[in-house]
């Protein structure tokens, strides 16, 4: 009916790790029938991290068989029955890469004991392997080794068998149609159900309510989900954290991620990596030379300096740089994308018309670069950028100014500037993740972005509702 599996890894977490050690217990109702356990040659060196925790050394699986060389043992050993694991969604994904990697397709219904643990014992403050054992009396020995760990885990599948509500539980957890093994232990299944296949940003909580992840998402749904596939210690210890699950749908792929850059900002989630730190400011620069040639150059942004533009990564500055120099044919070397230089060759950027030779006047040099700095003045004025809307009957705004975010809202499609009166924008803080989004988007999709002419259009932004827009 059922065999428990439990294994011993070369890390921590399951993506790239190999198995040292793996321990297979058959199980049916009247309790354990039969066992299968070995060492595995993982093929690498195992870390001593992994040594100080399990005991196993690299000396000790050196002459272990691969796990090619009893992975159709194990096959036959399991077929026919349910996989099963203390946290199966660690152990199952890393067994089933082992034998794809032999060429063999495993695939086998599972069942989690943290996930029905929770729900045959209620009320313990830890479901782990020891402590659980601990509270409900079962033996573990060789703790953190795959033969003492499974023989525990199976004599706890015993105890929920033999329990009164335990085999309701599990067969409710093997319906086919359930996706009860692959949610976070407290998380009810409606839940997940509830959200929509839709673009947005989805809220992971915990027990306080607080917001412990913020993500974007094209399909809400399937990005959550896969949440719960993956089975990275970070990723397992998310989910076993999560107890609530809100969203907010957004229309399009550009206002979820502006949606999550300021959710991230403003909640700092502790399972978020990306967008908490803060990024020094690159800006764009002009000065005249003791030649009056006037240059371009990128530099850290000081307090209270004021850059024709700024960026948060000089890769991005100097791609910009780059492209400004090749659309206005300036020179590389005075726009100091090349150093030490006589004459500018950048592989990038076109020759200029010969200032750094001396072919072309400063004059007609530097009217050249006041149209590129023009052309960057012109694209501080206040626009709004049109996204799909979140039904088909309304499109999403983006209020620009500056390249900064300034708010986002929605109004009923179709849209169009001479009719702002009486939308709603919500004001948001500007970041410099934002600023980055708002660029690259506008870049890829000029005919979204409207720029307001007149007064009457950037005042028509302001709600109706009596709220005042910050001005951040």
């Amino acid at each position: 009916m059922y065999t428990v599996v439990d294994i011993e890894t070369t890390g921590t977490g399951a993506t790239g790790n190999r198995i040292t050690e793996i321990a297979l217990f058959n199980v049916d109702d009247t309790g354990i029938t039969d066992s299968f356990s070995s060492l595995v040659n993982p093929g690498c060196e195992i870390p001593p991290f992994i040594t100080g925790l399990t005991g196993i050394t690299t000396a000790m699986v050196r002459n272990a068989p691969a796990f090619g060389e009893i992975a159709e043992q194990i096959e036959a050993f399991s077929a026919g029955r349910v996989f099963v694991a203390h946290s199966v969604n660690f152990d199952y994904p890393i067994v089933k890469r082992e034998f794809a990697a032999c060429g063999m397709d495993y695939s086998r219904k599972k069942l989690c004991t943290v996930r029905l643990s929770r729900k045959v014992f209620p009320g313990f403050k830890s479901y782990s392997l020891g402590k659980l054992c601990r509270s409900l009396d079962i033996p573990l020995r060789d703790r953190h080794r795959a033969a003492g760990d499974a023989h525990a885990t199976a004599l706890l599948l015993g105890r929920i068998l033999s329990s009164k509500a335990g085999p309701e539980h599990i067969r409710k957890s093997l319906n086919a149609r359930s996706q009860e093994a692959t949610l976070p232990p407290h998380l009810p299944r409606q839940t997940f159900l509830d959200i929509p296949h839709v673009p947005g940003v989805y809220y992971f909580k915990d027990d306080k309510g607080k917001i412990i992840y913020v993500g974007k998402a094209i399909d809400l749904h399937k990005r959550v989900l896969g949440h719960f596939y993956d089975s990275s210690s970070r990723e397992r210890s998310l989910c076993q954290e999560t107890r609530h699950i809100d969203y907010e749908t957004s229309g399009s792929e550009i206002m979820a991620l502006i949606m999550e850059a300021v959710a991230i900002k403003r909640h700092f989630p502790k399972y978020n990596r990306a967008q908490k730190k803060i990024r020094p400011a690159i800006g764009l620069f002009s000065y005249r030379d003791q030649d009056g040639i006037r240059h371009l150059a990128l530099n850290r942004v000081g307090k209270g300096q004021q850059a024709l533009k700024v960026f948060y990564g000089v890769a991005e500055a100097r791609l910009f740089l780059e492209n400004l120099c090749t659309d206005f044919g300036l020179c590389a070397k005075y726009c100091h994308l090349q150093e030490g230089t006589n004459h500018c060759n950048h592989f990038r950027v076109p020759r200029c018309q010969g200032i750094c030779k001396g072919k072309q006047s400063v004059k007609a040099y530097n009217e050249l670069v006041n149209e590129a700095i023009t052309s960057l003045l012109e694209a501080r004025k206040d626009s709004v950028i049109i996204t799909k809307g979140r039904t088909n009957t309304e499109q999403g705004l983006i209020w620009v100014r500056n390249g900064k975010l300034r708010g986002l809202g929605f109004a009923p499609s179709p849209w169009s500037a001479d009719k702002l009166q009486g939308n709603t924008l919500e004001p948001k803080p500007n970041y410099p993740e934002t600023e980055r989004l708002l660029e690259a988007h506008c870049m890829r999709h000029p005919d979204s972005v409207i720029v307001l002419e007149n007064s009457v259009q950037l005042e028509a932004l302001r709600p109706t509702s009596g709220q005042t827009l910050t001005f951040f």
